[in-house]
């Protein structure tokens, strides 16, 4: 039996590589899935990449309480229920060093990733069915301190870990688990800019760097990610909360 027959999935973010990787693998399972991002058109063109009767999308700022449960309730409306709520939204923060770091920056970056957390947390947890799940794309960057020339990034990431863990907790007599999934280096074009900027700084060539310092030798995929994000999404993880899964080629082992 296919492991999401059925049931719903919303996924910000929904743009991007990961989003439609996660998408992708979710509908093959049987799922329908709601794609939620800030841009109409990128949705758009990652709907019709898709392919399935079983896609709708909705413009979204993650930060914005209103927006989100405008959306969730879109969902919760043309499918009758949300199963799961991927909280995949994010921005790649600024490079820089810590005495040169812009304020603005910080205060983006931690708005987008810790308060996109918590609001998934806080309106998805009035929409989800019991034995639901709420999946937080965090990162490497939530449990190492990083290179230092995006401190933003990585508080940001560090946030997302204590937003699940206190949302798994509060959730948990409900059945609804919490989980984040911390990937290490991705090959997109998300991390791709991180790298650049990052290199700039060092001097050195920081993705030949990594992929040395990775123990698989290589950065991640998105359909690695996905993989990951469809266990936690189905019943395989239904023993799985307040969980912080390392998806990194063995960077932390």
């Amino acid at each position: 039996m296919a492991m999401l027959k059925d049931k719903v999935c919303v996924i910000s973010g929904g743009a991007g590589s990961i989003g439609r990787a996660a998408a992708q693998r979710f509908l093959k399972e049987g799922a329908r899935v709601m794609l939620l991002d800030l841009n109409q058109r990128a949705l758009d063109e990652a709907a019709a990449a898709l392919k399935s009767d079983n896609v709708a999308v909705a413009v979204c700022n993650v930060t914005d309480s209103r927006q989100v449960d405008a959306a969730l309730a879109a969902a919760h409306s043309r499918w009758g229920r949300i199963d799961v709520v991927f909280s995949n939204a994010g921005n790649p923060g600024h490079i820089a060093t810590l005495a040169d770091y812009p304020e603005d920056a910080f205060d983006r970056t931690m708005v987008i990733h810790a308060r996109g957390a918590f609001l998934a947390c806080k309106v998805g947890q009035k929409y989800l069915e019991r034995g639901g799940s709420i999946v937080i794309t965090s990162s490497l960057a939530g449990v190492r301190g990083g290179g230092g020339s995006n401190i933003a990034y990585v508080a940001a990431k560090h946030a997302q870990i204590g937003i699940m863990r206190a949302a798994a907790r509060s959730l948990a007599g409900r059945g609804i688990r919490v989980n984040t999934i911390n990937p290490g280096p991705v090959d997109n074009a998300f991390q791709t800019g991180i790298e650049i900027g990052m290199s700039k700084i060092t001097g050195v060539n920081v993705t030949e760097q990594l992929n040395r310092d990775i123990p698989l030798k290589r950065h991640g995929t998105p359909d690695e990610i996905a993989g990951v994000a469809l266990f936690l999404a189905s019943d395989l993880s239904s023993y799985v909360t307040g969980a912080v899964l390392m998806v990194d080629g063995g960077m932390m082992s």
